[in-house]
């Protein structure tokens, strides 16, 4: 009894005692040597001491993310020379949060360290090498502007900022990796965006969990509505005139540091199909440029599987002077023409990505000297017939039509499932496929909205910046595939 009497009496002087933080308190300050072990093994880890009037000041950065140069203008001479001017500019931190002053540190900032006051003070000196501002090599254009984005986060929200001057257009920051901490940026104009679809993706980034992020299509893919499809559900470009038409139009665009492109949101299969030039030639060219790029999407998922169905099962459907040519060129061929077709389309394949990760020049050379050589070795040798590989030569040009690589990509995977149902069942087997392709799109969606806007739901408006595109004056109205709000907010 008398035990459990003292373990009481203890309890209530424990209660009765005020708390660290109720008696005024501190936490206590992370000492530099804690600072040093996490740096451990980190070479350009830099520790400077200085001796001024006031007492010892420790310098720690690192290296390899700031200029020596300012770093040498901006702190150390104003430190030695004129600290307590110096001191003033710099933000006070929490000297109590290890993990902060060390990302402070990682992310390239400089933290000074006063002994006598143990007082810890950030300067943001971050300043990695960066390329320049160019023009785009994914999506150039003739007319309209040159410039494109970089790896750099911070230049590329300059480059939309400097377009759209308003206080309506928001940026908000995120950091995702669980070991990169890559920093991203959500852009909107307030007064414009749906907020349904604002809130759907920022829950979906607050959801990931996921080691590293090295470029923009990484998060695209993970926070996609549909990730087995192998259509992109949203758009991606690289130019900011590209990025500011989408944010005019309520959309959201997504901004991520070490990555040349932003992601736009939501987007539709039409827009994967329109060039930012369409905007700037007349409505008549735009329009028949769009005609050639829906043309030559179907035409490259159906040309070679055509020829299958028409040479295993359908020959009647063929004028009879074209069947006695093509059964002459295939005279000398041993296989049945899908495995013929499916030889021609791999070798296609290889060359294109063997000439892609060659040296420009060699690849250049290989990618042309090759297919010359190849196809011609493979019709005399009797492995292929001449009228395929022209087919197959036009589909191969036809799949890159499509302004964005990414359905130029999805092009080629849907026409081997083509190749393979024309070769089991011919019209019927392509007919099954184009049907399951049709289905296939009528039911994805990009953050929800239908991705078949504005065709399915049908939007009369919005057809008139679909295949055919009408002139500008009769393209005020926002399109419903963003559901933008219809509120007027004055902006000047």
């Amino acid at each position: 009894m008398k035990i459990w009497k003292r373990a009481r009496q203890v309890v209530e002087e424990s209660k009765k005692k005020p708390s660290p933080a109720q008696s005024g308190n501190k936490p206590a300050t992370v000492q530099l040597a804690a600072i040093k072990k996490d740096l451990t093994d980190i070479d350009d880890a830099v520790f400077k001491d200085f001796q001024t009037k006031e007492g010892l000041i420790t310098v720690v950065y690192l290296s390899s993310l700031i200029d020596p140069l300012i770093l040498h203008k901006a702190i150390i001479l104003p430190l030695v020379n004129e600290q307590k001017e110096v001191l003033k500019s710099f933000d006070p931190m929490d000297g109590s949060n290890k993990e902060k002053l060390i990302m402070s540190i990682v992310n390239g900032d400089t933290v000074v360290f006063h002994h006598e006051k143990q007082q810890y003070l950030q300067a943001h000196t971050f300043s990695p090498p960066e390329r320049p501002v160019s023009t785009s090599e994914m999506e150039s254009s003739v007319i309209g502007p040159q410039d494109s984005f970089t790896e750099s986060l911070k230049t590329n929200l300059s480059l939309i900022k400097r377009r759209i001057q308003q206080t309506g257009l928001k940026s908000k920051d995120y950091t995702i990796g669980q070991e990169t901490n890559t920093k991203i940026s959500v852009l909107y104009i307030e007064h414009l965006v749906n907020d349904e679809n604002l809130q759907r993706i920022n829950d979906r980034i607050n959801k990931l969990d996921f080691v590293g992020f090295l470029d923009i299509t990484i998060l695209k893919q993970l926070v996609e509505d549909n990730p087995f499809s192998p259509f992109p559900q949203y758009g991606a470009t690289s130019r900011p005139d590209v990025a500011v038409n989408s944010l005019l139009d309520g959309r959201i665009v997504i901004a991520m540091d070490n990555s040349q492109s932003v992601m736009v949101c939501p987007s539709s299969f039409i827009e994967m199909f329109n060039s930012p030039e369409d905007f700037y030639n007349r409505w008549t060219t735009a329009t028949l440029l769009r005609f050639l790029r829906f043309a030559g999407f179907f035409i490259t998922i159906m040309l070679t599987p055509m020829y299958i169905s028409a040479l295993s099962y359908h020959p009647g459907i063929l004028p009879y002077e074209l069947l006695i040519m093509i059964q002459e060129s295939r005279s000398r061929v041993p296989f049945p023409p899908v495995i013929e077709v499916l030889f021609i389309e791999l070798v296609i394949e290889i060359l294109r990505e063997a000439g892609s990760r060659m040296p420009t020049k060699i690849g250049q050379t290989i990618g042309i000297v090759g297919g010359i050589v190849i196809g011609t070795a493979a019709v005399e040798a009797g492995l292929i017939s001449n009228t395929l590989i022209v087919l197959v030569a036009i589909s191969a040009l036809l799949s890159f039509l499509m302004p964005n690589f990414l359905m130029s990509n999805a092009s080629r995977f849907v026409r081997y499932i083509f190749i393979l149902a024309a070769g089991l069942f011919g019209l019927l087997g392509q007919m099954l496929a184009l049907a399951w392709l049709f289905n296939h799109l009528l039911n994805l969606t990009s953050l929800g909205t239908p991705y078949m806007t504005p065709v399915i739901p049908r939007s009369w408006s919005d057809l008139r910046d679909s295949i055919v595109r009408f002139p500008l004056a009769f393209l005020q109205k926002r399109t419903g595939l963003s559901r933008a709000k219809r509120e007027k907010k004055p902006t000047k």
